[in-house]
């Protein structure tokens, strides 16, 4: 991805939050230039992956496969400076906009839709065991805001705003934003967040895009952050 378009995604979000009144922690709104003088008291940033994260999955298609997130606060998945047991997240997607099927091993997590348009999410168990393809005629059993349901392979949910699903782990799950309506701003609360080593995606993607400096950036992204001088 280019830092321009980076920089623009990063603009537009931060206008769809302001729509919704959600307001960031102070650090969601540090420039660069901001950072220059954030000394050891700001590791917990640095060090828990906290701040912006814009992906295209490595796909180069960010407007069909691409997701904005904003991690809140998290733990760290191997180290007790850190000792926080959970994770908070804003997420935005735009209509027709896919996170590509995957699932976590270790990471239960609720979905919930904050606001915006309506969002769709595509569920299928895995065989218990990691990369394997999901089952065509497994069913599985999800908390939808305290109601146990048994879900079909297969079956699109419709969450509307205020609604949420609990995914527990080798749950494969792909979502996007429903096609004719508006951007979806979406809640993750789960326990420790490890994108390094905790996503598994049916298909080869990346996690992280590669960022081609074509101006200077708007935000840090959380994995760009200076080391504390």
């Amino acid at each position: 991805m280019k830092r321009s378009e980076v920089n623009e995604i990063l603009a537009w979000a931060k206008k769809v939050l302001v729509k919704h009144q959600i307001v960031l922690p102070p650090f969601g709104y540090w420039s660069p230039e901001d950072w220059v003088s954030k000394g050891p008291e700001c590791d917990e940033i640095r060090e828990c992956g906290l701040g912006w994260d814009i992906t295209d999955f490595g796909l180069g298609d960010f407007r069909h496969y691409g997701l904005t997130l904003f991690t809140c606060r998290n733990g760290h998945p191997t180290s007790q400076r850190w000792p926080k047991p959970y994770c908070e997240k804003l997420m935005i997607t735009l209509p027709g906009q896919r996170t590509p099927m995957h699932f976590h091993s270790e990471k239960t997590e609720d979905i919930i839709v904050r606001a915006g348009g309506n969002l769709l999410i595509d569920l299928r168990r895995s065989r218990g065991q990691e990369n394997h393809l999901p089952g065509d005629t497994d069913e599985a059993q999800v908390s939808m805001d305290g109601v146990t349901r048994i879900i079909s392979a297969g079956e699109t949910l419709i969450l509307h705003p205020g609604e949420s699903i609990t995914l527990p782990p080798y749950l494969y799950h792909e979502f996007w934003a429903e096609e004719d309506g508006s951007a979806c701003v979406i809640g993750e609360v789960s326990a420790v967040n490890d994108d390094v080593n905790d996503n598994f995606f049916l298909q080869e993607v990346g996690r992280f895009p590669e960022i081609k400096e074509d101006t200077s950036p708007l935000h840090h992204l959380c994995t760009e952050y200076p080391a504390a001088k």
